[in-house]
């Protein structure tokens, strides 16, 4: 919600009138210094809506108050012309309105663009929740990274490298609005509270590394565009492209980076292909040059990529996982029920990579139990066995 600064106005003052922690309206209106506030700037008040009311005969600015449960002050803010001696029936108000529910209401069939009307509405409420272009896919997609916390502990979560792994985007998606809701209300996310967490990390979030293929499981061919008779020809003339975990040109993307790349290369498939094809060279596609690029211009402590299926967590890779990993993946077994397992026969994946380069932890979890894609009616539990680990990644 949008207000405009007036005469002896602060930051802290709009923290106190509308119960919003001080640190979420600074990170709400970045690049503004707090000490140096001008009259009739605009600010930003994460959490709250403004409710459209017509004022009706015997109206009251007091009574309006009272009954909205709403202080003077709020509605002075949020109707900057407002004159209370001159109320008129019919006139238009607004009346702010705190968000105590969520946003997030659909995890079903999620694609991009639905994903993007989620993110638009997430910060049009939350705009403490910053979002960044680290990339574009094959299709010309943004490839967006979310950012929400102000602490110096950098912490990388990231979904959907694998396009019928979809179902991975929406548990991000509802994890960042719970979070938000939680901050904003004051509230605790299984007995955490969120604030503290708040200020301790940056939560580093890529909720969907790949959009094409992500939108070509679910919508077809013909999401494909000016690349549909390509993609029916990897696809064997399959109309049918749920068992495409690659991006849109046939790669793999979690076989495209240099961690022992040459070893899967020689078992894999030697062309494009719905899986499993790790490119003719690691690091070829932009979805996966953007991942290993952010990487490398953040400090992040750990990263952790969610995958579907089998309900286990990989953490390991050829001894160059630190210490403190078989430390982290236990807390994320205790709170998900899942198996922790150090190594496997499978390589220059993410995790893979980003352990190898930089001897800190990382963790591929894999979601859920079945066949891919996973079904909706498993959302529910997967989610509630993943919130466990995405919260100890805020507060590990």
């Amino acid at each position: 919600m949008e207000i405009t600064i007036r005469q002896g106005d602060s930051l802290w003052y709009y923290s106190q009138l509308f119960g919003i922690p001080l640190v979420l309206i600074e990170q709400s209106n970045f690049g503004i210094s707090p000490n140096q506030l001008s009259i009739g700037q605009n600010i930003q008040i994460p959490g709250y809506v403004n409710d459209p009311y017509n004022i009706q005969e015997n109206d009251t600015l007091y009574s309006i108050s009272i009954r909205n449960n709403v202080p003077l002050d709020m509605l002075f803010l949020a109707n900057g012309t407002l004159d209370p001696s001159n109320l008129q029936q019919g006139q238009l108000l607004q009346i702010p309105q705190k968000v105590n529910a969520m946003l997030f209401t659909d995890p079903d069939r999620y694609t991009y663009d639905k994903m993007l009307e989620d993110l638009q509405a997430l910060q049009e409420v939350y705009p403490f929740i910053r979002q960044n272009i680290i990339g574009n896919s094959v299709m010309g997609k943004d490839l967006i990274e979310l950012q929400i916390g102000n602490g110096a502990k950098q912490v990388h979560l990231n979904g959907s490298f694998h396009a019928n792994e979809w179902i991975t985007t929406p548990v991000i998606i509802r994890f960042l609005n719970e979070y938000a809701l939680a901050l904003t209300n004051h509230l605790p996310i299984r007995g955490v509270f969120a604030l503290p967490l708040f200020t301790d990390t940056t939560f580093s979030i890529v909720p969907m590394v790949n959009p094409d293929g992500v939108n070509l499981v679910l919508n077809g061919a013909g999401a494909a565009e000016d690349r549909e008779e390509e993609v029916l020809e990897i696809n064997s003339q399959q109309a049918d492209f749920s068992n495409w975990k690659a991006n849109i040109r046939g790669v793999d993307l979690n076989n495209q980076y240099p961690a022992l790349w040459e070893v899967e290369a020689e078992r894999k498939p030697t062309s494009p292909e719905p899986r499993d094809f790790p490119g003719y060279a690691p690091l070829t596609e932009p979805e996966a040059i953007a991942m290993a690029e952010l990487a490398r211009q953040r400090d992040f402590v750990r990263v952790n990529a969610l995958h579907t299926q089998g309900e286990e967590i990989y953490w390991g890779f050829e001894g160059f996982e630190p210490p403190e990993s078989e430390q982290i993946v236990m807390e994320y077994a205790r709170v998900s029920g899942y198996e922790p397992i150090q190594y496997i026969d499978s390589y220059a994946g993410y995790k893979d990579w980003f352990i190898q380069e930089f001897q800190l932890p990382g963790f591929t979890i894999e979601l859920g139990s079945g066949v891919n894609p996973l079904p909706i009616e498993q959302y529910e539990d997967i989610y509630q066995e993943t919130l466990g680990i995405m919260l100890a990644n805020l507060y590990l």
